[in-house]
């Protein structure tokens, strides 16, 4: 039942708001169980809409591609279908659903023999498995009323075109490695065939006598150089890598005036990391945070933290007095090891040496939480505040806050109770208390302005978090959509707080920090920090992203669980990481908005594999878990590369 509702869901997300029409194809989809057609380990994955590896080195496409090429075929219920290129059999099987016969070729013998035994067991009879050349089609059996390809060759191979029946439709990718399209043909006569294109697409390369030898062969299209195979391509990379970076020793405090002038006259600077638990990307952040804090005047840094826990953290950088909060152990929810680590400990320090040089309290640098995970700390820390300025204010709050208190061990279960019909009456109550206090804030800002404003904000964090935990059970991208917004939000905050004319810092994860609109995030209709920042704030946004090729990271297998001493893996063939790893430069930074050699941004704008490792990482997955796919130069302004990278060093929670 849970299976069944995740591919209804599925299709409503992914398909049919992207097209995917035709009652009968929608129905296959909900019908066929995808997770049967995956790797061990690869079933949590299911009905993501992306690409997932397979054995011998291939992939189940995205389930939007196959439902935008089943769809385009037109079929009725009468048809013989072949397929080229049967992978792990998923494909066949939706298009088992919707045909009389389906030909399915593969030219990988383990893949076959596995699709041979699959499909008969999960019921799919009528579909037929040949070890071949696809390139060849299946031409016992022709004609076909539709063929359907699944890898991209150079052209559509001639022995397809012959095996087309008269109005029948053929679907396949064309093109090299760096530009791919659907294309669909329709063959009205004997000698006459339609030809339309149905978007840009990404497919492995088709095999064969008719597709390629072997890999496609790459046309440089800023070059005009043509390179055979990838190892010529990646030697021009390599060198053009080379001439276009500006190596760095290491993340080290030492001079980044070079970056500082590429940054400009910037008002936020986006500082990303593409794992939570690497030393060199903390100490490369506070290097470059000192010098904008230091050199030019930034009034404050805004990382990817709850914001009360955060809160302690900018009272003891801004030297303030003891002042009331609530009795809790800042930075002990896990991930601690994310904030609680040696790295930031040092920044805060130097914020802290940095802000008592400063008599104007106004002019010091600030530490402050974008995130929304603290309902219950922000909770207390409303009330703690109210029972000082109101407490008749105080006594009305507990009572609305009171509807959530059954949830406290739990915040995420809210969303089930939410989902059984209780406590609905809990949004109306959370946000009533954020407008009271902004409808009294200056009877309150008399009696305690200095609160007033972190007060405000943790009321907003309960509005947000109430809505947030509801909404991760409407799914991923309404519950992701919802968080970045409220940072997003809480940055617009910050700036109205600190005043006109005021500058800042963040410090997110890539995947918040990288412009959405750049990344396969984009087709899921996910926004996140780094999109709206640019939207609201163009180029006076700089976004600096960050990354590695291997060694070692703090990380946890699943979440809540204890942190470990992981290894990271190599990148994968295909992605940034490699790439910037066959570069054979050890740190660098890569100018991506004005590059030192314009051609780099050129070549690198081709989309590829990019990793990203958060507190959870799972090398034995990794390919679905942690990879995605991204255009650099779009996503980023700069880009920071370490190849070998080590843990942050943790610090023990208090009492543990």
């Amino acid at each position: 039942m849970a299976r069944q509702l995740e591919r209804s869901r599925m299709v409503d997300r992914h398909l049919v708001p992207r097209g995917i029409s035709d009652p009968r194809v929608l129905e296959a989809f909900r019908s066929v169980p995808r997770e049967a057609f995956l790797p061990p380990g690869l079933e949590e994955f299911a009905y993501r809409d992306v690409a997932l590896p397979i054995a011998s080195g291939q992939t189940i496409s995205q389930p939007y591609i196959v439902g935008l090429t089943v769809q385009a075929l037109g079929l009725r219920g009468g048809e013989r279908v072949l397929e080229i290129g049967t992978g792990s059999g998923y494909a066949a099987a939706i298009l088992g659903h919707l045909a009389r016969e389906v030909f399915t070729v593969e030219r990988v013998p383990e893949l076959a023999e596995q699709a041979r035994e699959r499909l008969p067991r999960l019921g799919h009879h009528n579909v037929r498995v040949l070890l071949g050349d696809g390139t060849l089609g299946w031409p016992e059996h022709a004609p076909f009323d539709a063929i359907a390809v699944a890898a991209s060759g150079p052209d559509v191979p001639k022995a397809l075109l012959d095996q087309l029946a008269i109005g029948g439709r053929l679907v396949i990718p064309v093109g090299d490695e760096s530009s791919q399209e659907l294309v669909r043909i329709v063959r009205d006569a004997d000698d006459h065939y339609r030809r339309e294109s149905l978007g840009d697409v990404r497919f492995v390369p088709l095999i064969g006598e008719q597709g390629w030898a072997d890999s496609p062969r790459i046309a440089s299209p800023k070059t005009g150089v043509t390179l055979s195979g990838s190892a010529a391509q990646k030697a021009a990379l390599r060198s053009l890598l080379r001439d276009a970076a500006e190596p760095v020793e290491s993340a080290e405090p030492a001079s980044v005036d070079a970056l500082l002038e590429r940054i400009g006259d910037a008002k936020l600077v986006l500082l990303g990391e593409s794992t939570h638990g690497t030393s060199e990307f903390y100490r490369m952040r506070a290097r470059i945070s000192r010098a904008l804090i230091e050199k030019r005047g930034f009034d404050f840094v805004a990382v990817e933290a709850d914001w009360p826990d955060a809160a302690t953290i900018d009272q003891y950088v801004m030297g303030d007095p003891p002042r009331k909060r609530p009795d809790f152990t800042p930075f002990s929810r896990f991930p601690t090891w994310m904030w609680r680590n040696r790295e930031v400990a040092e920044f805060t320090s130097f914020l802290r040496a940095h802000n008592a040089k400063e008599p104007d309290r106004r002019r010091r640098a600030g530490f402050h939480g974008l995130d929304l995970y603290s309902l219950f700390t922000s909770i207390a820390a409303v009330l703690t505040y109210l029972d000082d300025v109101d407490p008749d204010a105080a006594r009305v709050a507990r009572a609305r806050y009171g509807l959530l208190t059954p949830w406290q061990r739990d915040p995420a279960a809210y969303g089930r109770a939410v989902l059984r019909g209780r406590y609905e009456e809990a949004e109306t109550a959370v946000v009533s208390i954020l407008k009271n206090l902004l409808e009294r804030r200056l009877d309150y800002a008399r009696k305690d302005g200095e609160r007033l404003f972190d007060a405000t904000q943790n009321a907003r964090v309960v509005a947000n978090a109430e809505r947030y935990y509801r909404a991760m059970y409407y799914g991923s991208v309404a519950s992701w959509n919802l968080r970045d917004s409220h940072m997003f939000d809480t940055l617009e905050a910050l700036f109205s707080f600190y005043g006109p004319g005021s500058r800042g810092i963040v410090w997110e994860h890539n995947s918040h920090v990288g412009d959405a609109l750049a990344t396969e995030m984009s087709e899921r209709d996910e926004l996140n920090v780094g999109q709206l920042c640019r939207a609201r704030f163009g180029d006076g946004a700089y976004i600096v992203g960050f990354g590695t090729d291997h060694g070692t990271v703090a990380a946890a297998h699943d979440w809540d669980e204890p942190m470990q001493l992981m290894t990271v893996r190599p990148g994968l063939p295909g992605s940034y990481e490699r790439l910037f790893h066959e570069s054979e430069l050890r740190a660098f930074l890569l100018p991506l908005r004005n590059p030192r050699r314009a051609a780099v941004r050129d070549e690198l704008l081709e989309s590829r594999l990019e990793r990203a490792i958060g507190v959870v990482y799972r090398p034995d997955t990794e390919r679905a878990s942690h990879y995605f796919r991204a255009s650099l130069p779009r996503q980023f302004d700069e880009f920071v590369w370490f190849d070998e990278t080590r843990a942050v060093s943790p610090l023990l929670v208090e009492g543990g």
